[in-house]
């Protein structure tokens, strides 16, 4: 049974004081015990984990779970939990159902084939731009940029019609929407399988050179995956590989014009380290997943002298971890609650840590590289259109970001 002092998780950001930090309880947690008990949506009582070296040792610890069937798993919402009961896929699996389907798709994502798409992402990348610019003034920078441009690679990976994406993105966001319903969730995701299986069926009969080509004549024609699985992979990577990369490029932008300084050392250099710096920090800094990464320990174990049991759930707060001093402060980079895209970031967790970390992470650094040091460069006078307090920032969402971003030039 919970006390008093119990916290209810998710905590409340603090969007008036500054709309990047994550709640300010997290490093009050993380600087006393690292853990404590706090309280979710269904009334359940899991640990959650706000230090950096705990976080990655419960990420990759053997005693403990990603599988969302375990009925102590720690749900985000009633919602989540129904849509990933319809459409549950390797990510949220252990063993087997996890490695074989992974070790599939691993060969997609490698970083040597992710930079071979750089060209591709620079093309549109500068076509958005372009129609930025050739536009009226403000425009909303998530509306023209953060959200077609991903979107745009993902469906030229994938194989899969950009006539669609609006309907794609509608879908996806009742997938993260805090106000969305089991029954909600649970038709988008029918919906969007009913596309991916579509597709996949066109694909086994004229295949062409994208993804879900290779997976229909790979996998499904052969009889090595089912059509049902294969549809919710393809589901997983369209809807992930569009929505946190279009948060992370209008938040990014917010931050860097909130931190004029770092926008010039981005906007002035023109060493392509840079740039992966400053995506780096930036991932780090912001880390959009708020809502922590979600386990269930399968036995009994210790973390930083705690005792969790089995059945115990888990949610690693990956925000307060990417802001722990004892991982990102030292003597030339002291305060890891500010901005900084010469601090060597690139251990940070906002992809996870372990066998179950993005598998979309080197194709969100090659878009965010080459969204962020074009923008910045072609736009050198670009700034927000309204006050940072009033953009409408995605405190309703599970994954963090901006509804709408204006910006003039």
């Amino acid at each position: 049974m919970h006390t008093p002092e119990t916290l209810d998780y998710p905590l409340p950001r603090d969007v008036a004081r500054c709309p990047f930090d994550p709640p300010a309880e997290l490093a009050a947690i993380r600087a006393d015990e690292g853990l404590t008990r706090v309280r979710i949506w269904d009334g359940s009582e899991p640990w959650l984990v706000t230090r950096h070296a705990d976080v990655r040792a419960v990420l990759n610890h053997p005693a403990v779970s990603a599988d969302t069937d375990n009925e102590a798993y720690p749900h985000t919402s009633a919602a989540i939990q129904a849509r990933r009961s319809r459409a549950k896929t390797f990510h949220t699996s252990d063993g087997p159902a996890h490695d074989e389907p992974r070790r599939v798709l691993t060969r997609e994502f490698t970083a040597k084939r992710m930079q071979s798409l750089r060209d591709v992402v620079q093309k549109v990348t500068d076509d958005a731009i372009d129609g930025i610019l050739t536009g009226e003034k403000p425009v909303d920078l998530v509306e023209k940029l953060a959200l077609p441009v991903p979107t745009v690679m993902i469906c030229d990976l994938l194989g899969a019609p950009y006539s669609e994406h609006d309907r794609v993105q509608e879908l996806t966001k009742i997938f993260v929407a805090a106000s969305s319903t089991p029954a909600d969730t649970t038709a988008a995701a029918s919906e969007l399988l009913d596309m991916m299986g579509r597709l996949l069926d066109e694909k086994s009969v004229n295949p062409t050179d994208d993804l879900l080509s290779r997976l229909a004549t790979e996998q499904l024609v052969p009889g090595l995956m089912t059509r049902e699985a294969l549809a919710r992979m393809g589901l997983v990577l369209l809807t992930a590989g569009h929505e946190t990369s279009a948060n992370m490029i209008a938040l990014g932008t917010a931050t860097l014009l909130s931190n004029p300084e770092q926008a010039a050392l981005l906007r002035e250099s023109d060493d392509p380290q840079v740039a992966a710096g400053a995506v780096e920090e930036l991932l780090r800094y912001l880390t959009i997943v708020h809502s922590g990464l979600r386990r269930v320990a399968i036995d009994d174990f210790e973390v930083a002298g705690t005792q969790i049991r089995r059945g115990d759930g888990l949610v690693l707060s990956i925000d307060s971890a990417n802001r722990d001093a004892a991982a990102f402060a030292d003597e030339d980079h002291l305060d890891p609650d500010s901005l900084d895209i010469t601090r060597p970031a690139r251990h940070h967790v906002a992809f996870g840590f372990g066998i179950h970390q993005c598998l979309g992470q080197q194709l969100a650094r090659v878009e965010l590289q080459v969204v962020f040091s074009t923008l910045f460069r072609r736009i050198p006078t670009l700034a927000l259109a309204q006050p940072l307090a009033e953009v409408p920032y995605k405190t309703d969402m599970s994954i963090y970001g901006a509804h709408q971003l204006l910006v003039t030039w």
